[in-house]
Order: C-alpha cells, then sequence, then structure tokens
C-alpha cells in the first residue's frame, strides 16, 4: 500500500536522473493548471513563487495578515549547505551522512541525499535574492558549527536567518503577487480538504475576518503548515501555528508518519511561571561559543560568577568529548533534564542549566561575541533582566521540532493523489532527531528544487482534467461539514475555556510523551485525553458566532485537532517499543542512560491510517533499507 517511488539507481545519481526522465508540463497547459498552497513560510513561499513562476495559477492562503508573519521568521540560528567555504572536509556525502546519523538511521536515504545535494543552490539563491548572510573580511560568506556535527556549515545572518531568508521567499512571491501569477489570500483558514473521485480537488477555507466560508478548486493542493508542536501547548512555536490543515488531511485518507518524533531544543528560556502560554528560543548557535555546565555541589544557590571552575560541571564536555557542547539536540535535551532531575538544576525553579560565555569573551573579545550574537543576547536581557555577558544564561529543553507529520512519497505527495506536503508538514527529512539549521534548508529545498520537478509528474497526467465548479457536490458537502463543526462548538456553552483545556492537554503530553515516555504513563495518557475530549466537546464555552472575527473559534477547532493529534501521538510511542533521536522510551536505554535503538525491528516510518471517529487508527509500515551508511551510535556509553 505504501509506495514511496524512490527511483531505481545509484543514490549519488538518483535526483538526477529523475529530473531528466520527470515528465514535464508544457508552458501552455500550465496556463490552465491551478494549484492551491495553503501556509507562506519557508516552504510555502518559495513553493508559491517558484511554481508562479513557471506558469501555473497559484492560490496561496495563509491565516496570518501576511506572509511575512510566517512562524518561519523567528528562525535565528542559520541554514544548513554543503559548500565547504572553511576547506574542512564538509562534502554533499558528510551533510547526508550527519543527517542519517543525526536523525538516528530513521529517514529516508533517498530524500536526504537529495536534500543534501540540493543545499548548495539554496545558498546561491539567497545569495541572488539579497539575504544579508554574514561574510568574512575578505567577502567570503562565514559558516559555523551547529549541534551533531563536526564541521562548519551553517550560513546565517546574525541570529536573524529566518527573517532575511523570509523577507527573501517572500519578495519572490510578492514579485508573483504583482504579476497576478498568484492570487493571495490573507486571513484565510483552510478547513477542509475536498475530494472528488479520491483525488484531492480543492479546499474548503474560512475568511477569519468576515466569517465567510469559501470553495476553492484546485488540480492539486500542496500543504505548507509548519508543525504541530503546539499539542504541548507550552512551545517554541508561535501561538497560532496547528495541526488542523494537516490534520484534515489525514481524516481524508492521507497517512501520518512518525507523529512521536518531536523534537526538544535545548537551548530555551525555562518556564517562569503558570502565567506564560508560549516560550522563547535561543538560538542552538550559541552553543558554538557558550559552555553548559551545572555546579557539582546539589541546591548550590551561589551567583555563577562566585562557583570556581573546579566546582562546576561542564556535564556535555565530560561525557560527550567528541562532540562536547555541540552534541545533537535530544542528547543535550536529555543530558540537561537528568541532571536536573538528579537536583543540580540552577535558577529559582531549579529547572535550567547554565550557558556561560565567560570564556568565549576572554578569548574573543566582547565586540566579536556582540557582533554572533548582539540581537539574541538583548532578546534574553529583555525577557529575564540578566546581562549574558556578565552572567550566564540560564536554558532548559523545550518543545520546538516536529520530525513527524504527513506521509509523502519521493514525490513529496502523501498517500492521497494529489495532495503534496513540504517542509515540517511531511514527516520530513529528518529521521527520528533533526540536527540544527536544517529545518530551514528542508523548507527551502521542496519550495524551490525539489516541489517544482515533482509536481509534473501528476500535474502532466492531469492537463486534461478541466476546471471543476464549485458548485459540485463535494465542494457543497465539504462545506457543510466544516459549517456543521463550527456550529456545535459554539452551541455546546459549557464552562470550561478553550486556553483552559488547552492547557490541560498540553501537561498530559509533556507529562508522558515529552522528553522522555514509558508504557504506564503512555497508556494513562491515554485514558487522560480520551476524558480530556469528551470534556471539551461537553464543556467547551465558545462566545461569538462564525460569521465575523472570533479567535476563540478559531482556537476551539485548532485545539480539537490537537486533541485527537495527542491521542495518535501516544498510539505511536506506544507501539515504537525502542528509543531513538526524539523518541525516548525509559524501557529502552544503555546501563549508562542513553537511546538504545532496536534496528532490527524498528528501520521503518509508522504510517498511520485513519479508520473513523474513535476508532484506533491502522498501522502501516514503509521499511528504511540502508545501503550508503552504516548503523553506529553516536553516543558514548559514559556517564558520571
Amino acid at each position: 500500500m505504501l509506495d514511496s517511488k524512490i527511483p531505481p539507481g545509484d543514490l549519488a545519481n538518483k535526483w538526477s536522473d529523475y529530473k531528466s526522465k520527470v515528465p514535464l508540463v508544457s508552458p501552455a497547459n500550465k496556463l490552465n493548471i491551478d494549484v492551491i498552497i495553503i501556509g507562506t513560510g519557508l516552504a510555502g513561499a518559495s513553493a508559491a513563487s517558484s511554481l508562479a513562476e513557471m506558469g501555473y495559477n497559484v492560490k496561496a492562503f495563509c491565516f496570518q495578515d501576511s506572509p511575512r508573519r510566517a512562524h518561519s521568521i523567528a528562525a535565528q540560528g542559520g541554514i544548513n549547505a554543503a559548500k565547504n567555504y572553511q576547506n574542512d572536509g564538509d562534502s554533499v556525502y558528510r551533510l547526508f551522512y550527519d543527517t542519517i546519523k543525526g536523525g538516528d538511521y530513521r529517514s529516508r536515504e533517498a530524500n536526504v541525499h537529495r536534500l543534501a545535494e540540493v543545499s548548495t543552490n539554496i545558498i546561491d539563491q539567497c545569495v541572488a535574492q539579497g539575504v544579508p548572510f554574514a561574510r568574512e573580511y575578505g567577502g567570503t560568506l562565514d559558516n559555523r558549527s551547529f549541534g551533531g556535527v563536526q564541521v562548519s556549515r551553517t550560513f546565517y545572518a546574525r541570529g536573524q536567518t529566518g527573517q532575511q531568508l523570509l523577507l527573501g521567499a517572500y519578495s519572490a512571491l510578492s514579485r508573483q503577487i504583482s504579476k497576478g501569477s498568484v492570487k493571495m489570500y490573507n486571513r484565510h483558514e483552510m478547513l477542509d480538504v475536498v475530494m472528488i473521485d479520491g483525488v484531492a480537488r480543492g479546499i474548503i477555507a474560512r475568511n477569519l475576518l468576515t466569517g465567510q466560508y469559501e470553495r476553492h478548486f484546485g488540480h492539486a493542493v500542496v500543504l505548507a503548515t509548519g508543525g504541530y508542536g503546539n499539542v504541548f501547548y507550552l512551545s517554541t512555536n508561535a501561538m497560532g501555528s496547528n495541526v488542523t490543515a494537516a490534520w484534515k488531511a489525514y481524516k481524508k485518507g492521507a497517512m501520518f508518519g512518525n507523529p512521536c518524533f518531536t523534537q526538544i531544543h535545548p537551548t530555551c528560556i525555562p518556564v517562569s511561571g503558570e502565567y506564560q502560554s508560549k516560550l522563547t528560543l535561543m538560538s542552538e548557535s550559541l552553543r558554538n561559543d557558550g559552555r553548559i555546565w551545572v555546579p557539582l555541589k546539589k541546591g548550590d544557590n551561589r551567583n555563577p560568577e562566585s562557583i570556581p571552575e573546579d566546582e562546576r560541571d561542564y556535564y556535555l564536555e565530560r561525557r560527550y568529548p567528541a562532540f562536547g557542547n555541540l552534541v545533537p539536540r535530544d542528547i543535550a535535551s536529555r543530558a540537561a533534564k537528568e541532571r536536573c532531575d538528579e537536583g543540580y538544576g540552577v535558577g529559582a525553579t531549579k529547572m535550567a542549566v547554565y550557558l556561560d560565555f565567560k570564556d568565549a569573551i576572554s578569548n574573543l573579545g566582547e565586540d566579536t561575541v556582540r557582533s554572533r550574537y548582539g540581537n539574541l543576547f538583548q532578546m534574553y536581557n529583555k525577557i529575564t533582566g540578566d546581562d549574558p555577558y556578565k552572567t550566564p544564561m540560564r536554558i532548559y529543553p523545550a518543545v520546538h521540532y516536529t520530525m513527524g507529520g504527513l506521509w509523502v512519497d519521493y514525490n513529496l505527495m502523501t498517500s492521497v493523489p494529489g495532495l503534496y506536503s513540504i517542509g515540517e508538514s511531511n514527516f520530513s527529512d529528518h529521521g527520528a532527531n533533526r540536527l540544527g539549521a536544517s529545518a530551514l534548508m528542508q523548507g527551502l529545498a521542496d519550495g524551490y528544487f525539489v516541489l517544482p520537478y515533482t509536481i509534473g509528474e501528476f500535474l502532466s497526467k492531469d492537463i486534461r482534467t478541466e476546471r471543476i465548479s464549485t458548485e459540485d457536490e463535494h465542494f457543497i458537502k465539504a462545506e457543510k461539514n466544516a459549517k456543521s463543526r463550527n456550529e456545535t462548538l459554539l452551541n455546546i456553552k459549557g464552562k470550561k475555556s478553550v486556553e483552559s483545556l488547552h492547557r490541560e492537554l498540553g501537561k498530559i503530553m509533556w507529562d508522558n510523551c515529552g522528553m522522555s515516555r514509558n508504557e504506564k504513563d503512555l497508556k494513562n495518557a491515554l485514558i487522560q485525553i480520551k476524558d480530556l475530549k469528551n470534556n471539551f466537546w461537553n464543556n467547551v464555552f465558545v462566545p461569538g458566532s462564525d460569521s465575523e472575527l472570533n479567535l476563540e473559534l478559531e482556537k476551539a477547532g485548532r485545539v480539537a485537532d490537537f486533541i485527537e493529534l495527542g491521542e495518535l501521538m501516544i498510539y505511536d510511542a506506544l507501539d515504537r517499543e525502542e528509543s531513538c533521536g526524539g523518541h525516548f522510551r525509559e524501557e529502552h536505554q544503555t546501563p549508562e542512560g542513553e537511546a538504545l535503538r532496536d534496528d532490527e525491528n524498528y528501520t521503518f516510518v509508522s504510517a498511520w491510517e485513519y479508520k473513523g471517529e474513535d476508532l484506533e487508527p491502522e498501522l502501516h509500515k514503509e521499511d528504511l533499507n540502508y545501503k550508503a551508511v552504516s548503523y553506529t551510535h553516536l553516543t558514548l556509553p559514559t556517564k558520571a
């Protein structure tokens, strides 16, 4: 049932051979083809501008007031590419290998190698757009290292890389909007996929300002809606980030891949109180020059500046000397949690560790450190009141990225014909753990360089399909269902706010399916989520109506989808009896507390099929066969 459609042939030549043989759509035929794109972050904006430039008619949708407000703008540290400017041994193969290895051998070889190949083109594309990457004195683009690698391949624009890349993609998108090749629908939210004869042929959207429901036809539909980290309530994601578009696709037959693979980022500002609704990321790039430590003495309440060197535990450098502070994110996160759980945490809550720049300032000078991280230090100072130039930052892991998402084949098509998923919304190229600075790489690779080729394979067979009227019964039925759901939410008239129920869900997920999981807690979480779901649909209060701007109604629909997603994540975490990457099952660890993979039994993608309301989903498996790499374990079997 699962056909990944990986082209035959040698791994290094698969993508080039594919491009030379893939069916094309002639310019004249492109004029008669409509493509719908949901989401206008890096993946969506780059895809919309590229397809429009090629001649397709594109409709682009975002729930923000402008594509410039997409969450991609929040990315800080950088974007990976195998340019090897530093001449330190990098190559396409090494980027490919690092990605496979960093993902704990749970990603598809062919897709990852393609990503590594395309990476070099991304930088050239962005430079041509005017993205102000950092440069060396002689004018060469500068690089820095990120976690999980031993080379410098991360291109950056201070701590604003996502913002600058999005401005580049937005400028390309705006050009196509001005030409009339892209019709932009701001403040619109997709509520359903319209299926006709088993093919995705359009969407139902709601104008969030007027409440009006709209029907839109497309020969193909592309989802570029980001990840679902907000299922945990507290995360580094923008508060509007949600799973709704992907979830509607799942309920229409698109399989959901590896939903339990969620990434915990190791360098976030710790929670400071119950009032918080969002967490703030501190770029992983800080780990290049900052050193992570805790006091050697439990419960040490001294100011960090007064703790001498011989009373500090630089635990990452001690445990993982080959990578030091630049170990992959999952390892750094678990190590921080373990130190805090053992009583070595710092700060008022004792749920934090130090990220110290004293040595970097001493060795490099404050001006150099300021040039690299000045805006990040400023942001930290504004949030916490502490000056990182004088006192160490306090950091703690937080939910950041989701490696799971809609299952897609090599063409980026879901299991529903005509429905594509790109960027973080698909199960991605990252396996069980994403390397830092690779999210931006994947989003732009999919949008600029992969989808423009692969979508042609489907559309080339669809050129005789005329535009279907939105008065078709399938559109009418889908709109009716979307309206009915919102009316149900509005008519419950319960006593619990959407926000409080979301917070309850987040606590269930974080406590039982967060940084570590075990069978007992997961089974208990499944019961709790079912109870929460029942409570939501019987006791939520949504004021207002659906014929106007109604933020609570928007939020209610998204939280309802998050609750169902939480169930699926639990099913997936229960089924995967191993520890790998962002999925750490406490029953499966080494005596030293490191992740224990089961390569013999779990080297596959978990693809879940929706079977109906209140029915357990069905698991399908895509076996992963590695020919170009061999299994290794990144972690070292030493722990104090």
